[in-house]
């Protein structure tokens, strides 16, 4: 089951057989409904006719008229009282809205149900058996001894009520005898007063026709149609037919969407074999196009930290030498010193060596920090200026000869912005005593706030960066042999520390021309609000 396709597939699969049986269950239900709503527009129009007609008789007269009712439809017809049917509250509530029911006590087996005293509670009841032709014909001597009841021209309006107002289910026509569409064999039948029976028009239904007595109307019943089930076996076709169709479209589908991420996983295992050029095809913006980007990303991002910690341990391994050596040196100097003036001098040159090895451990721990990841920065309002002031106060006594100055252009609370104070305090360090070491006489610290921005920019009368250098000397462990000679000190790293500090404060870190001093002017800024 590693294929997506069958993993899918096969779901919905599952899902198509759970909805195929809940669908036959729901099939069934239906057909129930559909059946009994059939069965009771088919006999709501005859009984609520003779229910109709028995309401105003008396107790004999009533049963007079079951009898010959009962014989006229085929059917034993009774009256029984609404409390002796033991019905539910809402049946209840169908036959008091004048509505026929029927309910099934068995396969052909029907009982209906039609109020005929709302008053007394009494109801006509009948046990149907099937659908034949007596009852239709028993239907149409209903119709026919109602109509024959008013004059000839007023019948179709009186049809017409008495279709709408007893509810038949069925088309009921009046026509004259002359305009039927019926041979002469059935219109001798119709004249002797016999019913006819015929299929309807379209083959699947049946016509009934019967003339009124002593006029030229045709009394027409129909066409009827019997109900049809929703076929089960139609429905199974149906269903492995779109099982087939979803098949096939969900592989054309799923087959595309697996061979992009086949391709994802060859370039991972790429990647895992040591190739860190391979790179995913990004195909389309979908998820898995996404997916793709965001691995892509990722491995640009892996191939670069390793990259780094290459050029990282040959940088380190280069600079630990010279103090490592230097300290060698020193050991071998000490064994051989033959006063106290020389012992102490060699002694002091060694501790000025593990002073310098502790500060480029130092600065590698912290862009290590820094540039392996996202480091736990707590944003905190702080005040710049007054971290420019204790900076320049402890870089004053380092370098003398270079006057330090500091021009704040904030005002007042415009200078406090939301930052890391030790990692703010360590970038400003590292650009000032980085422009003293270059300076010739001055150094300039200006810190400003414009357009939601804090920028702190730091100038010297140095010898300046070429431009084709300004993006290179942020690379760690790069120093320049010409404008800035290796003999001024560093470890190639400080700057290399301000950009990140920079980065992880959402700001940005740069160097350009002075235009005031001559020199060069390094400049960083972020945000003063970080959410």
């Amino acid at each position: 089951m590693n294929s997506i396709f069958i993993r899918i597939y096969g779901g919905m699969l599952l899902v198509l057989i759970a909805v195929s049986c809940l669908a036959l269950i729901s099939i069934r239900m239906v057909n129930d409904v559909r059946a009994e709503d059939y069965r009771e527009r088919m006999a709501t129009g005859t009984f609520r006719l003779m229910a109709d007609n028995l309401e105003p008789m008396d107790t004999a007269e009533r049963q007079k008229a079951l009898a010959v009712w009962s014989r006229l439809i085929g059917v034993p017809l009774e009256l029984n009282s609404l409390d002796s049917l033991g019905m539910e509250a809402s049946s209840w509530s169908r036959l008091i809205r004048g509505r026929v029911m029927v309910r099934a006590r068995g396969p052909g087996d029907v009982r209906v149900f039609s109020l005929v005293d709302l008053a007394d509670e009494v109801v006509l009841t009948a046990d149907i058996q099937r659908i034949s032709e007596q009852l239709g014909r028993a239907t149409l001597f209903l119709i026919a001894d109602e109509l024959v009841r008013h004059p000839d021209s007023e019948m179709p309006r009186w049809l017409s009520e008495l279709r709408r107002d007893k509810g038949f289910g069925y088309p009921l026509r009046l026509t004259r005898l002359g305009e039927a569409d019926l041979d002469a064999d059935q219109l001798r039948r119709l004249d002797e007063f016999d019913t006819v029976l015929s299929l309807g028009p379209e083959g699947n239904s049946v016509m009934m026709y019967m003339k009124i007595p002593d006029t030229e109307w045709l009394l027409s019943m129909g066409p009827v149609y019997q109900m049809q089930d929703y076929p089960t076996e139609m429905l199974l076709i149906t269903g492995l037919l779109a099982l087939s169709l979803s098949g096939l479209l969900i592989y054309l589908l799923v087959r595309q969407l697996e061979q992009r991420l086949m391709n994802l996983e060859s370039a991972a295992l790429h990647i895992t074999r040591g190739n860190l050029d391979a790179r995913a095809e990004v195909i389309g913006n979908d998820s898995v196009g996404s997916l793709a980007r965001a691995f892509n990303d990722m491995a640009r991002h892996l191939q670069r930290l390793m990259n780094i910690q290459q050029e990282m341990i040959g940088a380190i391994s280069h600079e630990l030498r010279t103090p490592v050596a230097r300290l060698r040196f020193g050991l071998e100097m000490v064994e051989t010193a033959d006063n106290e003036a020389a012992l102490k001098r060699y002694l002091d040159s060694m501790d000025g060596d593990l002073t310098e090895l502790d500060k480029l451990v130092d600065e590698i721990l912290t862009y290590a920090r820094l540039e392996q990841g996202a480091p736990a920065l707590v944003l905190e309002p702080v005040d710049v200026p007054s971290v420019v002031e204790q900076v320049l106060a402890e870089l004053a006594p380092i370098n003398p000869q270079v006057r330090i100055e500091h021009n704040d252009r904030s005002r007042g609370r415009a200078g406090w912005v939301d930052a890391e104070k030790r990692y703010l305090h360590r970038a400003i360090t590292n650009l000032v005593s980085n422009a003293a070491r270059h300076a010739t006489s001055r150094v300039q610290v200006s810190t400003r706030v414009l357009g939601g921005r804090c920028r702190i920019i730091v100038e010297d009368d140095g010898p300046g960066i070429p431009e084709a250098y300004r993006e290179r000397i942020f690379t760690p462990f790069l120093r320049l042999d010409d404008s800035r000679t290796r003999a001024s000190g560093g470890y190639g790293l400080g700057l290399s520390i301000v950009r990140r500090v920079a980065y992880w404060h959402r700001g940005h870190a740069g160097v350009k021309a002075s235009e005031g001093l001559g020199g060069a002017a390094f400049e960083i800024d972020w945000p003063l609000r970080r959410q």
